[in-house]
């Protein structure tokens, strides 16, 4: 019965996996395919813990404090994952976000 495989060292030389080192040297038109996907982005200033019976109470004018400090920086969230911190600014006449830290994460191949 004959075999369907074959060792490695049966393989001709022209079939060889050759490793492109440039492979990691990517420019932005690489990216293109996915310029247009949608992404969500949000700049969260802080956060609160409160009841559900503290939530009904509040109306319009209430105050709500918040766990930062003024001045801290706040986060930013692409698709529900933390990517960069940041500063409020005014633009014209609506308010920015400046990023001023890119956060790593340990799973990014970047």
């Amino acid at each position: 019965m004959a075999s369907d495989t074959m060792s490695l060292e049966e393989f001709p030389d022209s079939t060889a996996i050759t490793v492109n080192d440039d492979a990691t040297d990517k420019t932005a038109s690489d990216l293109a395919p996915v310029f247009d996907v949608p992404v969500n982005i949000s700049a969260v200033l802080g956060k609160a813990h409160m009841s559900v019976a503290q939530l009904l109470k509040l109306n319009r004018g209430s105050v709500l404090q918040l766990d930062r400090k003024v001045g801290e920086a706040i986060d930013i969230f692409v698709n529900n994952r933390l990517v960069a911190r940041g500063e409020v600014v005014v633009v014209e006449d609506r308010l920015g976000v400046t990023m001023t830290e890119i956060i790593k994460t340990e799973d990014s191949n970047a």
